[in-house]
């Protein structure tokens, strides 16, 4: 379907570009004489409209190309985006706050772009958590693991893993890593899950501690007293 969408829009392209210079012809407008005689002009157009023919090969490099493709969920600049349509200037995509943007094609073609949709069907994805010191760790791990499990969305469900990862500063430091093929609403699945685990958390007593920051006061006035006796 997107290589026909593709082919249909440069089609269409070509067809007004035909048109165009056969309405030209017929209205007895010399092209080359044309050309010749706004040769300064179209250099200084040139010039203000990089950007824009920037954005025109870029379109046409997306069409032909097939890199990115109708419903391919993008990663541009940390703004996930799922494709909704692709034009020869500029490409509309869909926010995951369900707000349409409008792409300039030179973005994706020349920015660091992820194509979520040309992993695997399946995507791994990762939830931070961090427990309180003293807490029981295979416990922990076992929540963690079992609120993945009741998520529906969450594939290979064999393959879902909870580890300590590190000895943070106010907290034991937990990953819990679990596959979906859902990319483009993984946040909503990541939400649920968090719901999950923090209600059995609570459930088994095991704390998320605050961030705790101690504050040292010295009294110096003494000192300076002193001085001035």
């Amino acid at each position: 379907m997107s290589n026909a969408y593709s082919l249909f829009q440069i089609i269409k392209y070509i067809l007004w570009i035909v048109s165009v210079l056969f309405m030209m012809q017929t209205l007895g407008i010399s092209i080359t004489v044309l050309l010749a005689g706004s040769a300064a002009l179209l250099v200084g157009i040139g010039l203000g409209l990089q950007q824009t023919f920037n954005d025109f090969i870029s379109g046409i490099i997306l069409l032909i190309e097939g890199s990115t493709r109708i419903d391919d969920v993008l990663e541009i600049d940390g703004e996930v985006v799922k494709i909704q349509e692709i034009g020869i200037r500029t490409s509309k995509g869909l926010t995951r706050d369900d707000i349409v943007v409008i792409i300039p094609n030179s973005v994706i073609t020349t920015s660091k772009v992820i194509n979520w949709s040309h992993q695997s069907k399946k995507t791994r994805f990762r939830i931070k958590v961090g427990v309180a010191y003293g807490s029981d760790v295979d416990l922990v791990i076992r929540i963690l693991e079992e609120s993945a499990l009741e998520h529906p969305e969450i594939k290979d469900k064999e393959h879902i893993n909870a580890r300590l990862v590190d000895f943070g500063t106010s907290p034991l430091d937990f990953h819990l890593l679990f596959f979906s093929d859902n990319v483009f609403r993984v946040e909503k699945i990541k939400a649920d899950i968090r719901k999950i685990i923090s209600r059995k958390f609570i459930e088994n007593g095991i704390l998320i501690p605050f961030p705790q920051l101690d504050l040292h006061v010295k009294d110096i006035s003494g000192n300076h007293n002193q001085k001035n006796s």
